[in-house]
């Protein structure tokens, strides 16, 4: 009997592999993104300290529709806003085992059009 593996063990799995070679540090943080079905977040985190220092969500920012391309773009530029107003330029880009496509690919380019170099 073949045992069935989910997308998510699969992406799961992806991050893993991503993890291994990406992480932040003091210096350049690491830019995690996070997307379900209904919204998207992400984080800038510090591995070596273990802090997250900027957290943005579709929710937090209180979008009506937080699972489209639109959402992705505003959650990117208000993570760069916010990693700049705290003194953070330079960024790792985790895309967290998902498809650098859409709405990471979104989230990703307006970070980097409104300040973030990655």
């Amino acid at each position: 009997m073949i045992k069935k593996v989910s997308r998510q063990q699969v992406r799961e799995r992806k991050h893993l592999r991503v993890r291994a070679k990406v992480s932040g540090t003091t210096s350049c943080p690491r830019l995690c993104v996070f997307r379900s079905n209904k919204n998207i977040e992400a984080q800038i985190i510090d591995d070596v300290k273990q802090v997250t220092l900027v957290s943005v969500s579709s929710v937090s920012l209180k979008l009506e529709n937080g699972g489209n391309i639109e959402a992705s773009k505003k959650v990117g530029a208000e993570v760069a806003k916010l990693a700049l107003s705290k003194g953070i330029e330079n960024v790792v880009f985790d895309r967290g085992g998902y498809i650098y496509h859409g709405r990471v690919k979104a989230l990703a380019e307006a970070a980097r059009e409104n300040g973030l170099k990655f």
